[in-house]
């Protein structure tokens, strides 16, 4: 069946006393997820949540948060999985769009949650992965239950999840994924990366995002383990690939420009690691080239966004990895670069355009809301990405930047990514973000945030002499600012549109 609710138990008959989640201490085999997961499901069931209703999830990583969106799933519910950094005003907004029935949190959020319920018809249920507080209900109660849990059989088209975008102009949107899409996304990622039974793969990545959700429900369908981190530090990630022997390593550009800047990568031992992955945002050559000297592994880009349930392009793990390329297609997906004014329009090899998709993964539009549907997807069901790629000859992908991350200088198009790409190859450079700033004469002038590796130290002119050589004139950065740390949205990614607050 092409559904992510039977992912769990049909790997629990193969491989039923496997480690399957590890976080912290607590270590659950295949069964025991299954079985928990399946109590949840039931119990779901004896509360009045009917196959179709919308279940929200919001906390932490944390064990619980996967018993809860398998429990879910087997309930015949729909996941809504919600960002942690959202606003109390923000997660009213998403419960209300989406008519949640239920939501499950954790104890920090639970309060906010009790006071956002009179403002949200819908909720019914709000339960608590903690001790709860007055008027929330326990979700250990819900695992302890002896009902049984449901025989579900969704239909493949049906709805699966609803997973709302960051929503950096006006109201978040909620992308509706089809179980197909979800479970066809989770088996091609583990296809083209080669995932097995034999795999222990290590993450911080956020489980309400959709590159988290890829990462660890296709290791589960492998039958491989996962050691999921609750948030992400650099010595407790290179530690915990050291401790369990990982073979694979998932994350966004910024976790390994930080465990590469931390001095505990001096001693790590990353020999077990066969592979890793990286996607979210583009990364610096040089990142890539440095995490595969340190590792002896080959650190696979990928690219991917919440309309299309995961990835849509990556590399095969024994075809060429070409440094810097997101790589091609996933199998039986079309991708292609269209016309930035005309999308029907293809653009030849070298020429870019927007990244478009088409196929089973992509979105079945934004639920209760079909004038941005009508927005993002064509009437011949290709997707409008708002990245800017190029392609070769071989179609292969590369990312050039997010069309609206774009900066014009005096009728020139910057594009930050391209500057940023540079600047991280100087090696006082830990991580580097580029934004605008206004400029009366030429519009927007590009400004690069730079936080410096420990111990070493530059000057602004030094950072653009820097860009010199490598960059027209009209790219390079005019000013340059050292910061402590970057602005970073919950799963590491980091937003551009917050560099101002740094000034």
């Amino acid at each position: 069946m092409s559904s992510p609710a039977t992912i769990l138990s049909a790997t629990a008959a193969r491989h039923p006393s496997k480690p399957a989640l590890v976080v912290g201490e607590t270590v659950l085999t295949y069964s025991e997820l299954a079985e928990r997961a399946g109590r949840v499901a039931g119990a779901l069931r004896e509360r009045g949540i009917a196959p179709g209703d919308r279940v929200s999830i919001y906390a932490q990583n944390r064990w619980e948060w996967i018993v809860a969106y398998h429990g879910i799933l087997r309930a015949g519910g729909v996941v809504n999985p919600i960002n942690v950094m959202l606003t109390p005003e923000e997660v009213a907004f998403v419960l209300n769009d989406c008519g949640a029935s239920a939501i499950v949190a954790s104890h920090d959020k639970a309060p906010i949650l009790l006071e956002l319920a009179a403002d949200v018809p819908s909720l019914r249920d709000v339960f608590s992965f903690d001790e709860p507080p007055p008027g929330v209900l326990a979700f250990a109660d819900l695992m302890a239950s002896d009902a049984s849990p449901p025989e579900v059989a969704p239909e493949p088209g049906a709805l699966c999840t609803i997973g709302y975008t960051s929503g950096t102009t006006g109201h978040p949107k909620g992308a509706m994924q089809s179980h197909l899409a979800v479970f066809l996304n989770c088996a091609l990622t583990a296809t083209m990366h080669v995932r097995t039974h034999e795999d222990t793969v290590v993450t911080a990545l956020p489980a309400p995002h959709v590159y988290g959700n890829v990462a660890v429900n296709s290791i589960f369908m492998a039958g491989g383990t996962v050691v999921l981190m609750e948030r992400f530090d650099p010595a407790g990630a290179l530690a915990l690939i050291e401790q369990h022997r990982a073979t694979l390593f998932e994350g966004v550009p910024t976790m390994y420009a930080m465990m590469l800047a931390h001095p505990e990568i001096e001693t790590a031992d990353l020999s077990s690691l066969t592979r890793a992955t990286v996607g979210g945002q583009t990364i610096a050559t040089s990142t890539v080239e440095e995490w595969e000297r340190r590792s002896g592994a080959p650190l696979i880009e990928l690219w991917g966004m919440t309309e299309i349930a995961g990835l849509g392009t990556t590399h095969a793990l024994y075809g060429p990895n070409v440094h810097g390329s997101i790589g091609t297609a996933l199998p039986g997906i079309g991708v292609r670069v269209g016309g930035l004014e005309d999308p029907s329009a293809t653009m030849p090899p070298g020429e870019p355009g927007e990244l478009m998709v088409r196929g089973p993964i992509v979105m079945l539009g934004y639920f209760g809301n079909d004038a941005a549907t009508k927005d993002a997807v064509e009437p011949d069901g290709w997707l409008h990405t708002g990245d800017v790629a190029v392609s070769d000859e071989h179609e292969r992908f590369f990312i050039v930047d997010r069309r609206k991350d774009m900066i014009v200088t005096a009728g020139y198009n910057v594009y930050p990514a391209e500057i940023e790409r540079v600047i991280a190859t100087h090696p006082a450079v830990a991580m580097v973000a580029v934004g605008s700033r206004p400029d009366e004469l030429k519009g927007e002038l590009a400004r690069a945030y730079v936080v410096l590796r420990p111990g070493t130290a530059a000057t602004e002119q030094e950072m653009i002499d820097h860009c010199r050589p490598h960059l027209a004139a009209y790219k390079l950065p005019r000013s340059v600012a050292f910061v402590p740390d970057l602005p970073k949205t919950s799963t590491g990614k980091i937003m551009r549109r917050e560099l101002h607050t740094l000034d």
